[in-house]
């Protein structure tokens, strides 16, 4: 097992750091691999700037069925409950655009929530400011 531990604030355009472990299991990590990680991350970073630490967990089961041999499983610290997602492809590269899809799709969940939450406060506040005028 292989583990990598970057702060790669170098690659960021703002202040927030968010630290990325990155382990692999049977998977030799290559510069590629790692620059396509890196790439997606910084995408899922934008659209959640306060996470604080995400774990990539890269792996190769040799006793699988051919087709779902490869998985990729990210944990992203967040305040609250942790975002995790996981999936097996034939592919390493497509294992790795599945799971950050899954997590954006959670990511942009959570803040629909966060805003439809945030509105329904206003809207009855509103309400009621409408009728103590009435």
């Amino acid at each position: 097992m292989a583990r990598l531990s970057l702060d790669f604030a170098a690659r960021r355009r703002h202040h927030a750091l968010m630290k990325l472990i990155l382990s692999t299991h049977n998977v030799t990590l290559t510069k590629a691999i790692e620059e396509h990680v890196l790439d997606k991350l910084d995408k899922l970073e934008r659209l959640d700037k306060r996470a604080i630490d995400v774990r990539v967990t890269l792996e190769h089961d040799h006793t699988r069925v051919r087709e779902r041999q490869f998985s990729c499983s990210i944990r992203l610290a967040v305040r609250g409950p942790d975002l995790f997602a996981e999936d097996r492809e034939i592919d390493l590269y497509a294992a790795i655009d599945l799971v950050v899809k899954k997590i954006e799709q959670q990511i942009r969940k959570r803040q629909n929530k966060y805003k439809a939450r945030k509105h329904k406060v206003a809207a009855r506040s509103k309400q009621t400011r409408q009728e103590e005028a009435i």
